[in-house]
């Protein structure tokens, strides 16, 4: 509570005493004054005494000068001392001033019945609006409308007990968008004790509530995606054995097509929930990545062709990409998958088809980048990848939400809400940011920010197809916990021409590898297992195998490896549920690898 006896008192005290000393003066010399004129007029003892008439005439002029001089000399004192007193409320003004307009909060007086008497030069840096502006309009009008009835109540409170509070709410930027304020209401009381003004304080608080909103987001990513990390082990073994022993079938029913229909059928739907837990996966940060340096401008181009039949022949693509483009590290599928992703949200943007532009350059993020945008990111150098669509855009509060896993404005059955999710969590386990730019009517703008590095660009991996089966037999070990899909991998293994080795855990693997008479070229084993995990069993293998292989399999690895593994050029990584051709693809292409595996962890 501020009350001007408190806070201007003593200030005041001292003008009025420097006024009444100056005032007591001019009244004290004007008697001064006034006396010595009228004690000429006064009959003299000696008036009738010519000789002595000369001497009073002088004596009277001198006196009147003498008078003369000293009102001469209050008056300048008078003006010292008027000059001094203007000069101290000049700088007061000067210092209320440089603080009212370098303040960041937004400060404002308004009287009892909510009419505005000041505002700070900070209203119109953070919501646009000049004091002239603000002065035609009640302390209300830009107050969002939900949020007003609360304000008057905690303003009349103010009113009735003196006890300023604390509290949020939404007002209206001169752009027509909404600002989070933090305000703090003060009741100036008058001489009687009542309340004549207030004093509001408001804070723009709405960077700091996105942020929040952003660990919040966060929060709800990490809670889902532990639930389906812990789901997504178990669920994948199953979805493994289901695809295994379907391809199986596949190549037994090759003469009975109508069995052979039905088994296809099964292979879409498996391999369907397989793409489903890996979306899972990718928007919780917690599947694994096979890095290595990429030119962005070459996915573009490969992917180009698959752009054009996703968002249809209605949608006109272009692509501007920068000649001399930075290279990244990143896993080239998963950025495809962001492309695509991208793509496909904006051709839902564009029902009646539109413009789609694909663009890449390189970009430097300093401070002044970092402190105008909210979410958080380092500074150094980066490879930007922008995708614009013409579609009907979003809104303010559709764009804090489109992040979040299963949040869709689709119809039931027509999407799942992880698009968007995924593409986040891709670029954020990659080390970069995402960001989006958008307004109702006038398209959207995703921006992907991608750490560059330096380095030459590594190939990539066999194609599908492009493997072959080794004239030589080689010998594999294969461990895995679960029954069934240890049995279809060994089987699919067996019939690539391989002699295979099986283990359902760690110690029955130490001991097929101790008891086997010649050298086992490589070992493919889960990562996540009861008892021992795969790393744990290849660090005590490579004791004896030094050039044995290492391929792990796991559908999900966040408890072993971390929230972002990523296995290094010593080994490979096979992703639960794999197909034939998957299995068949990563064996070749470690077998061919010069490098050998070292033992994680």
């Amino acid at each position: 509570m501020i009350t001007r006896k408190d806070n201007t008192a003593s200030r005041l005290k001292n003008v009025e005493r420097q006024e009444w000393r100056l005032w007591s003066t001019a009244v004290l010399v004007t008697l001064m004054l006034t006396m010595g004129l009228v004690s000429f007029l006064l009959p003299h003892p000696h008036s009738g005494d010519k000789n002595l008439e000369g001497i009073q005439i002088i004596g009277v002029v001198r006196g009147l000068i003498c008078l003369v001089l000293l009102f001469d000399v209050y008056v300048i004192y008078q003006h010292l001392q008027i000059f001094r007193i203007r000069r101290q409320l000049v700088e007061h003004e000067e210092l209320f001033r440089l603080i009212s307009e370098n303040a960041a909060d937004m400060i404002a007086l308004v009287d009892a019945d909510g009419k505005r008497i000041y505002n700070s030069p900070s209203y119109y840096k953070v919501l646009g609006y000049t004091p002239e502006e603000l002065k035609e309009t009640s302390a209300f009008e830009q107050i969002h409308v939900d949020d007003r009835e609360r304000l008057q109540e905690a303003i009349e409170a103010t009113r009735n007990t003196g006890a300023g509070q604390r509290m949020e709410y939404r007002m209206r930027h001169k752009d027509g968008s909404w600002r989070m304020l933090e305000s703090t209401a003060n009741a100036v009381l008058d001489s009687a004790g009542k309340v004549s003004n207030l004093v509001i304080v408001n804070r723009d608080i709405t960077d700091r509530k996105r942020l929040e909103e952003q660990y919040r987001q966060s929060q709800k990513m990490e809670a889902v995606g532990r639930l389906s990390g812990g789901i997504a082990h178990d669920f994948n073994n199953l979805l493994g054995v289901m695809i295994g022993f379907a391809e199986i079938l596949e190549i037994g029913l090759a003469s009975s097509p109508e069995l052979l229909d039905s088994v296809e059928e099964i292979l879409k739907a498996g391999k369907r929930a397989g793409a489903l837990t890996r979306q899972l996966l990718a928007f919780s940060r917690q599947q694994v990545l096979e890095p290595r340096i990429l030119d962005l401008n070459n996915t573009i181009a490969e992917i180009e062709k698959m752009l054009r039949r996703i968002i249809g022949e209605d949608i006109v693509l272009t692509t501007r990409l920068d000649v001399e483009l930075g290279r990244i590290r990143a896993d080239e599928g998963q950025v495809e998958q962001v492309i695509l992703n991208l793509a496909v949200n904006a051709r839902d943007a564009m029902p009646d088809g539109g413009k789609l532009e694909v663009e890449t350059a390189n970009i430097e993020i300093d401070e002044e980048f970092v402190r105008q945008h909210s979410y958080p990111v380092k500074t150094g150098e980066y490879v930007l990848l922008k995708v614009t669509d013409s579609g009907i855009g979003m809104d303010a509060e559709l764009q804090a939400h489109i992040f979040e896993p299963f949040f869709t404005t689709k119809e039931k059955g027509k999407g799942t809400g992880l698009g968007l999710a995924t593409a986040y969590g891709i670029v954020k386990q990659s080390g970069g940011d995402i960001d989006v730019c958008s307004e109702r009517g006038h398209g959207t703008t995703f921006k992907v920010y991608l750490p560059a590095v330096q380095g030459e660009l590594e190939s990539r991996s066999l194609q599908p197809g492009e493997s072959s089966i080794p004239r030589e037999r080689k010998t594999l070990l294969v461990v895995e916990d679960e029954q069934s899909l240890l049995k279809s991998t060994c089987r699919m293994l067996s019939d690539f021409g391989y002699q295979v080795l099986g283990a359902s855990n760690g110690g029955d693997a130490l001991r097929l590898s101790q008891q086997h008479a010649g050298e086992i070229d490589l070992v493919l084993a889960d990562v996540v297992m009861p008892g021992m995990s795969g790393p744990e069993l290849v660090a005590q293998l490579n004791i004896h195998e030094t050039s044995m292989k290492v391929v792990y399999m796991s559908g999900y690895t966040g408890q072993q490896m971390g929230r972002s593994a990523s296995f290094d050029e010593k080994s490979s990584f096979l992703m639960k549920p794999f197909t034939r051709q998957d299995l068949e693809r990563k064996i070749s292409e470690a077998l061919q690898s010069t490098n050998v595996a070292v033992a994680v962890g």
